[in-house]
């Protein structure tokens, strides 16, 4: 495909972490949709401080109506899925119609998914369209580059959002070993030290989810 410019690189990469942003926490949604309906006692805030997003809900009914669906929201799953689509449309030379669509189909799905009575089974179709969508990636995509920068920003992110849950260690060290390559491979600018760092972090006997998360996030300059 030639060279990538940087204002390309900038929107691989955030198509990246967006979509795997909408990927990781709808299926947490998903876990806690039938809990807040079943137990109440405003679930929702452990949910917001645990992906440290603002808490504007006024109750755990008011956040499940409004998390997924409301785009005036900054955090709410159809906004990132927006975002994710922003950078899809300007990328559809790189990227590819075929790959695009699979993100087009995921708000068409998030459409129906606010209209129905029962939103998950829209929801899970969600979370098919974006595997279909990096499934396109490996297949499609014939530059090495544009899928080692596309994948980069998918694995910082879920490292991000893996820390913020405070997941367990194999399930970080994991992401991280797999990160690690995509950004060497990228030709985006990194900092070797957050990497180092990073590697350093996850074999620590304790393990520091706000050191890790600073340095996952300092990754990229």
């Amino acid at each position: 495909m030639g060279i990538i410019s940087v204002e390309q690189v900038d929107h691989l990469y955030w198509l990246g972490r967006y979509t795997e942003r909408v990927y990781t926490t709808l299926k947490i949604f998903e876990r806690s949709f039938d809990r807040m309906i079943d137990e109440g006692e405003n679930l929702h805030n452990t949910f917001c401080e645990a992906l440290d997003i603002p808490n504007i809900y006024e109750s755990d009914e008011d956040f499940l109506s409004r998390y997924p669906f409301d785009e005036t929201i900054a955090d709410s799953i159809i906004s990132n899925l927006n975002r994710a689509y922003d950078n899809a449309i300007v990328l559809r030379e790189t990227i590819g119609s075929e790959a695009l669509s699979y993100v087009q189909l995921a708000i068409y799905s998030m459409t129906n998914a606010k209209n129905s009575v029962s939103p998950l089974i829209e929801l899970q179709q969600i979370t098919d369209d974006l595997l279909a969508f990096w499934g396109i990636v490996d297949d499609w995509i014939d530059s090495e580059q544009t899928r080692n920068i596309i994948k980069a920003g998918k694995r910082i992110e879920r490292i991000d959002l893996y820390t913020r849950l405070e997941l367990d260690r194999e399930r970080i060290e994991r992401e991280i070993k797999r990160m690690i390559p995509r950004v060497l491979r990228s030709g985006i600018n990194y900092r070797e030290s957050s990497l180092c760092e990073l590697q350093t972090l996850i074999h620590a006997d304790f393990l520091n989810y706000d050191a890790i998360l600073n340095a996952v996030e300092s990754v990229i300059e």
